[in-house]
């Protein structure tokens, strides 16, 4: 953020303003709906260019939150937080121009508007996309709409305000959840000895039933087509996502297991199971079967579960197998 702060001062400063060719009396990117980022990871400065103008709107990391939402900022010149900058030029600008460590000398700033007062208002939507190989979902990114509500722009001539003006969209992406668990031959789940818990893993994740109804694993065949069922609800059968952060180690049985959650990896994000409702969603399904004469097999499925984190959701599928859990026959 500092970076950037510093760079449009020095931009300002290398370029100078001058009389040009262009003379603006309007701003006016209608044309280019979205806007880039210079950079992606802390989307700190965002812009928009035409052949001899650039609208730039500068903010603190945080401020494009990828969850659905509206997010209200203030224009204050006195924290300075919040940058609306438009330039125009005596030539044709481009991305080196805005987000260059060192500016180009040319082409010259030829006018700049700065907006001084106003109100941002950001509305964050998320993108989604069928599962390939189910009919879940999956989030691929989220689109921010930006539009700057009576905001004043000091230019050459004087104040202007404009009651509304839209900078448009940013997009931002994000890796779609993995949800492919540790090759496995024999399709098993996993059941913790110490913490009531059963899950499935990679290095990267694991997806778990936390306190999972204890009638769902009785060590009984059930019928055919007359799977036990239960409903995730805020004490029983709690499920959860939660993925490890890079390069800060990887998923282990030891790590879902331990009864304090251990300091490596770290978990980045945390997903929970929405609420169940009966015949619709988040239903807990277990099938038993016996294996020779001495282990029950119980092949446990998620039903049209949704996930949640924030305002964001997605949905497994209408038949999610996390796994298998075998136990042995007691006399």
């Amino acid at each position: 953020m500092k970076k950037y702060a510093a760079l449009l001062l020095f931009a300002l400063f290398l370029n100078g303003c001058d009389d040009g060719d262009l003379t603006v009396d309007t701003i006016d990117f209608d044309d280019i709906a979205e806007s880039q980022a210079c950079d992606p990871t802390t989307n700190t400065l965002l812009y928009k260019l035409k052949p001899q103008e650039a609208l730039l709107f500068q903010m603190p990391e945080g401020t494009i939150k990828n969850d659905p939402g509206d997010y209200i900022y203030t224009i204050d010149p006195k924290t300075q937080e919040y940058n609306v900058v438009y330039r125009a030029y005596d030539g044709a600008v481009a991305k080196e121009n805005i987000c260059g460590i060192i500016p180009p000398s040319t082409p010259k700033v030829t006018e700049e508007w700065i907006g001084t007062n106003g109100i941002i208002e950001i509305s964050t939507t998320q993108n989604e996309e069928p599962n390939k190989t189910d009919d879940g979902t999956r989030i691929t990114g989220y689109t921010h709409s930006i539009i700057f509500k009576n905001i004043t722009f000091n230019k050459p001539s004087g104040p202007q305000i404009e009651p509304e003006f839209e900078f448009g969209i940013y997009k931002t992406k994000v890796d779609p959840a993995n949800l492919t668990f540790k090759t496995n031959p024999n399709g098993s789940a996993y059941e913790c000895d110490e913490v009531a818990r059963v899950y499935n893993y990679n290095n990267t994740f694991y997806l778990s039933i936390d306190d999972i109804d204890p009638a769902l694993l009785v060590n009984v065949v059930t019928p055919s087509d007359q799977p036990r069922t239960s409903l995730i609800t805020a004490t029983q059968n709690k499920v959860f996502y939660k993925t490890a952060k890079a390069e800060t180690g990887s998923i282990t049985p030891a790590f879902v297991c331990a009864k304090l959650q251990p300091s490596a990896p770290a978990i980045e994000e945390t997903w929970t199971g929405q609420l169940g409702v009966a015949n619709v969603s988040g239903i807990i399904e277990v099938t038993t079967a016996l294996i020779g004469q001495q282990v029950y097999e119980h092949t446990i499925v998620l039903r049209n579960v949704v996930l949640q984190k924030g305002n964001s959701t997605f949905k497994l599928g209408s038949h999610f197998v996390l796994g298998k859990i075998d136990r042995a026959a007691t006399n």
